[in-house]
């Protein structure tokens, strides 16, 4: 790229799986460089992902974007540990993860420029439901139940309070550089219920009762209705299954897709059993 001030040498990064990611040194500057064309099947659009970056470095949540081109994004490198599942369910992380998400939340939308996108999750599930339906899916049989579920747990979300939302909160998306959190891959980013992003972080990294009970009492500053978040991390959990279910169709990238689905469809029917029990 004519970005660079010489020859560089990429070395690939793990973790993505929807985008390849390399970290390249130049002019003795690291950077991350993403490596990905929109993936339409997913939602995710690549200018939507640059736009929501580029604010999140405003906000101070984010490291800088430096370069991009069509598929390519270069941002500088955060020196710092990517996080894990563990890592999320200490008490100490939790709270400084907090106030990172309600930045995200009300303070990011102050730097977006250009279009944006909504992700609106049980949009996504039956769009993903007409995408394997032209599949010889092992889940196929099943579809219309995902369907069914996903309307009645729309029905108990109920209305939203609207913000700007990450959407994709796995663990390996948080950087401690020791002093504080950084949170990066916006490639889901769009306008939706703060109470996806909450059921995404405890579903994501399997919050126990007591750590979801503290995560939305800290952030609704009170005890919120329950059966609202319990629907919504229902469908965060068979949105991230179908997820797996259609990479298994539509990535090239070397990873277990299948068993991805069948562990986070575990993980729902477990969830869903409680949500009915409430309800």
């Amino acid at each position: 790229m004519p970005f660079w001030r010489g020859p560089v040498t990429p070395e690939r990064l793990g973790g993505g799986i929807t985008n390849l990611n390399f970290t390249v040194v130049d002019g003795g500057e690291r950077y991350v460089v993403r490596v990905g064309d929109d993936l339409v099947v997913h939602q995710i659009m690549r200018f939507n992902e640059r736009a929501a970056s580029e604010a999140a470095h405003a906000a101070g949540i984010s490291p800088e974007v430096v370069h991009s081109e069509p598929g390519i994004l270069v941002m500088r490198h955060i020196e710092g540990r990517t996080c894990t599942p563990a890592d999320m369910r200490d008490p100490a992380r939790l709270a400084q993860v907090l106030p990172l998400l309600k930045r995200v939340h009300r303070e990011l939308p102050r730097y977006l420029r250009g279009p944006a996108l909504a992700f609106w999750v049980f949009h996504v599930i039956r769009d993903y439901a007409h995408t394997l339906a032209g599949t010889n899916s092992r889940f196929a049989s099943r579809l219309g139940d995902f369907v069914d579920v996903a309307a009645d747990l729309e029905l108990a979300v109920g209305p939203i309070d609207l913000v700007f939302g990450h959407n994709d909160l796995l663990a390996g998306n948080f950087i401690d550089d020791g002093s504080r959190i950084w949170l990066i891959d916006w490639d889901y980013a769009g306008f939706n219920s703060p109470l996806f992003d909450l059921a995404n972080l405890a579903s994501h990294s399997d919050l126990d009762a007591a750590g979801e009970e503290w995560v939305l009492t800290t952030y609704f500053g009170r005890p919120p209705e329950r059966l609202p978040y319990e629907a919504m991390k229902c469908a965060s959990l068979l949105r991230e299954a179908m997820w797996g279910m259609v990479s298994e169709f539509h990535s090239q990238l070397d990873f277990d897709y299948v068993g991805y689905a069948v562990d986070y469809l575990d993980r729902f029917g477990r969830a869903y059993s409680r949500f009915k029990a409430q309800g």
